[in-house]
């Protein structure tokens, strides 16, 4: 397992306390490029450890990011049931890593979004509606300022829809708000890999 030396050693003692001795093929390729800050489409079967693929690196980089500040990583999944799938295996490496993970979408009772207003977490898992409706509150607004990563599970699903539309205006404004951050998608295989690189 190489290529995970170079990531914050904290991520490494996870990763092996997880149980992993060998990274698929698609961690071996993705996590030196998304360390090295590169926007990425990784395409790959189900059952090959793609969200681990993204969140490896990105662990490394909330580690190295000041304390609070608002949300650093927004995870976006088509699906609320995926929401929930996401989050519960992003809790024990946050919880691990002295990270904060919460989830937002259309159901997310009042308490936890007032939670999330007063005290943001580091990772924000959501939907391409809410993403767009961040935007709406002021005090969301500011906690918008330091994302450095974007991870959009799925991403085949929503390029060439109407919610992917609007996810891609999301995405702008956001870029207006927080400058430049790292976009990464997550796809089963596809044929037209040009087309969902272009959309992210």
């Amino acid at each position: 397992m190489k290529q995970i030396e170079v990531l914050n050693p904290k991520v490494q003692e996870c990763i092996r306390k997880r149980g992993f001795t060998r990274l698929s093929d698609a961690q071996s390729q993705a996590i030196p490029l998304i360390v090295q800050g590169k926007h990425l489409v990784l395409i790959a079967p189900t059952g090959t450890g793609k969200t681990e693929s993204a969140m490896f690196p990105v662990f490394d980089g909330l580690l190295s990011l000041p304390a609070g500040g608002g949300f650093k990583a927004i995870y976006i999944t088509p699906l609320r049931a995926l929401n929930r799938d996401i989050l519960s295996r992003m809790q024990w490496w946050c919880g691990e890593l002295g990270l904060t993970v919460g989830v937002r979408h259309g159901d997310t009772p009042m308490a936890e979004r007032r939670k999330q207003a007063l005290h943001p977490p580091d990772l924000l898992i959501t939907t391409p509606e809410t993403v767009q409706a961040l935007f709406m509150g002021k005090v969301l607004r500011q906690h918008l300022k330091n994302i450095r990563y974007v991870i959009v599970d799925e991403v085949h699903e929503l390029a060439g829809s109407k919610r992917g539309a609007q996810l891609a205006v999301a995405l702008e404004r956001l870029h207006v708000y927080a400058g430049e951050f790292q976009r990464i998608g997550l796809s089963a295989t596809v044929g037209n890999p040009e087309e969902i690189a272009r959309f992210l």
